[in-house]
């Protein structure tokens, strides 16, 4: 069976900028854009006033001055905290990002978008759904849809429900019975792979599907050359400072 065809870069900056920046704020994003990146990975999850905003983990503590859930806050409340000063003095007071900031940045420049449904525990329809109906308004225009992906069936679930036309991806951190009749029940084109479950019988296993296949989190040169061996679809990396996504392979600043 044939993969659907695939309107995305080879490259994705993890969360904007990996590790550069702070995770998941415009300034990572830009970051990201000045090192020659055309398409971004960034985690989306509900306030407590429904709006959809850029926070990897469930609390506050690691990535921002806040504390607690931060699924219990509303957006006005999030959009005052510093998400900068935990990664370095820099970046100090750089605020969180909601979606639809990064949705202007993105169509200004024509940069593509793989959304990382990330619910609350206990919002993972809703959160899904949400996430959905909000980037098929913000992206009704473009050219290239972003690519929504979670670990979690039931939020790609709501995103199915609400915006059947935008592209899933089922996100995999080991193979677990019943993962590809999940994907082909969520109407998955594409499925998002820790680099590790990876080789040649497994990448098979994927094309017999009629599924695209990216990995994360490639940050390291001989796991790259081996995926694109493999004929891997698009790779996630944090270290925008060794690859250049100017061609598959090309190493940035001519690195070793």
């Amino acid at each position: 069976m044939m993969a659907p065809s695939w309107p995305y870069p080879f490259w994705v900056a993890h969360r904007g900028a990996g590790k550069m920046a702070p995770e998941n704020t415009l300034a990572a994003f830009r970051l990201g854009a000045a090192h020659g990146y055309r398409m971004f990975e960034c985690d989306a999850k509900l306030s407590a006033d429904g709006s959809v905003f850029l926070l990897h983990d469930a609390t506050l503590e690691r990535t921002t001055s806040g504390q607690g859930l931060a699924g219990q806050l509303s957006w006005a409340e999030l959009s005052q905290l510093d998400a900068g000063s935990w990664h370095s003095r820099q970046y100090a007071g750089e605020p969180p990002c909601s979606l639809a900031a990064l949705a202007r940045f993105c169509l200004a420049s024509g940069y593509a978008l793989n959304i990382e449904i990330k619910p609350s525990p206990g919002s993972e329809r809703q959160t899904g759904q949400t996430v959905a109906a909000q980037a098929e308004r913000m992206w009704a225009q473009a050219h290239t849809p972003p690519l929504l992906s979670s670990f979690q069936p039931e939020s790609l679930a709501g995103a199915l429900h609400s915006a059947p036309s935008l592209p899933r991806a089922l996100l995999l951190d080991t193979w677990w019975d019943g993962w590809l009749q999940t994907a082909t029940a969520l109407q998955c084109c594409a499925i998002v792979a820790n680099h590790r479950l990876l080789d040649a019988d497994t990448m098979s296993a994927v094309r017999r599907a009629g599924l695209r296949c990216l990995s994360y989190t490639v940050n390291e040169l001989e796991q790259a050359s081996a995926l694109q061996a493999l004929g891997i679809d698009g790779i996630i990396t944090d270290r925008i400072d060794l690859f250049s996504p100017a061609a598959p392979l090309a190493l940035a600043n001519g690195a070793p």
